[in-house]
C-alpha cells in the first residue's frame, strides 16, 4: 500500500502519495502554520483525511536536529514551536499509523543515495540551497548524523574567521536567499518583490552588478565545497534546491573551484560537483526511503 510523504518547510507543506518505487500518484501543497504545534497537527490531519483511503503510513521530512529513531526534535530550525517535541508521538495523538521522520537535508541525501546521483557512491555530500543551506553527509551509504544529530547543518559554518559575526554564517553567504537579498540591494529593489527567476534573468542578461553578486555567492559555495572535500573526501558533492536547475550555477561553482585548486601547489583530490537528481522532490523521496529504513518489513 502507498505512503503519505510530507515535506514540512518553513512556508509550505508539500505532500505526495507514493509507492515503494518512489512513484508519485498524487501531490499537493498547503501553507505551513507558524503559530503553534496544534495548528501544524491540524494541517497534517487535513492532508491525511484527503488521502487516507490510499495510504497506511506517513513519512516526514522537516527542519531541525531530529533523532529519527525516536522522533524527538531537539532544536526546531524554522518551526520554533517544535522544540523538544516528539513529533511522532504528537502525530499519534491525531493519526493511528506508522510514522517516520528525518531532517530535511538528511532526507535529500537519502533520496540521492537511494535512487539519485549518489546511487553508485559510498560517500557523498548533498548541499541544498534555499532559505538556508541544508545538508546531508553520506558515509558508507548511510547518513552520518553526529553526536547531536547536527552533522550536515551547513548553514552554521562560519565563512570568515576574521569577522566573528552571525552575519558570516554560510546560510547568509551562499544560500538562494542570500543571492536574492544581495541582488535586490544592488538593483535597489525590495527583496520581497523578486525571486530566483528574476535574479537569473539578470544574470543571463549579463547585468554587471548582479554578475558580481553571483560571482561572490558562488565563490563562497565553492570555498565550502573545497573545505568539505578536505575534511570528508566524498566521491561527489551534489547541489540541490530550486536554483540548482539553472545550468549556469553549477558551471560557475565548478569554475570557482578550479580557481581555488589552481593556487594549491600540491596534487590533491578535487571535488566532483553535480546536481541532485530530484531537485524539489528530494525531501519527499528521502522521507519515503527513511520510512522503509525504519519499517523494513514493508
Amino acid at each position: 500500500m502507498k505512503k503519505l510523504a510530507l515535506d514540512i518547510g518553513g512556508s509550505a507543506i508539500k505532500y505526495a502519495v507514493m509507492d515503494e518505487k518512489a512513484e508519485i500518484f498524487q501531490r499537493g501543497e498547503a501553507t505551513t502554520p507558524l503559530d503553534k504545534i496544534e495548528s501544524l497537527m491540524d494541517a497534517i490531519k487535513g492532508i491525511y483525511e484527503c488521502v487516507k483511503a490510499e495510504v497506511n503510513g506517513i513519512a516526514i521530512s522537516m527542519p531541525g536536529n531530529i533523532d529519527s529513531l525516536t522522533g524527538q526534535v531537539y532544536s526546531p530550525g524554522a518551526l520554533t514551536y517544535n522544540e523538544n517535541i516528539n513529533i511522532i508521538d504528537k502525530i499519534h495523538e491525531y493519526i493511528n499509523l506508522p510514522v517516520s521522520v528525518e531532517n530535511d537535508g538528511k532526507s535529500a541525501a537519502l533520496a540521492e543515495v537511494w535512487k539519485g546521483n549518489l546511487a553508485d557512491c559510498s560517500d557523498g555530500v548533498v548541499m541544498i540551497l534555499g532559505t538556508g543551506i541544508g545538508g546531508g553527509i553520506i558515509k558508507n551509504r548511510k547518513v552520518h548524523k553526529g553526536n547531536h544529530f547536527f552533522a550536515g547543518e551547513l548553514s552554521y559554518i562560519m565563512s570568515d574567521i576574521n569577522n566573528l559575526d552571525i552575519n558570516n554564517v554560510f546560510a547568509l553567504k551562499g544560500s538562494t536567499a542570500a543571492l536574492i537579498m544581495e541582488a535586490a540591494a544592488v538593483k535597489k529593489v525590495d527583496p520581497q518583490s523578486i525571486n530566483g527567476h528574476d535574479v537569473f534573468q539578470w544574470i543571463n542578461d549579463n547585468d554587471p552588478d548582479v554578475i558580481e553578486v553571483f560571482e561572490k555567492i558562488t565563490m563562497n559555495i565553492a570555498m565550502q565545497i573545497y573545505n568539505l572535500q578536505c575534511i570528508l573526501d566524498p566521491e561527489k558533492v551534489l547541489i540541490g534546491g530550486g536554483i540548482s536547475k539553472q545550468p549556469i550555477l553549477i558551471k560557475k561553482i565548478r569554475d570557482n573551484l578550479e580557481r581555488i585548486y589552481s593556487i594549491i601547489p600540491f596534487n590533491i583530490p578535487q571535488a566532483i560537483v553535480d546536481t541532485c537528481k530530484y531537485f524539489n522532490d528530494s525531501n519527499l523521496v528521502g522521507a519515503l526511503y527513511n520510512y522503509y529504513l525504519q519499517f523494513p518489513e514493508e
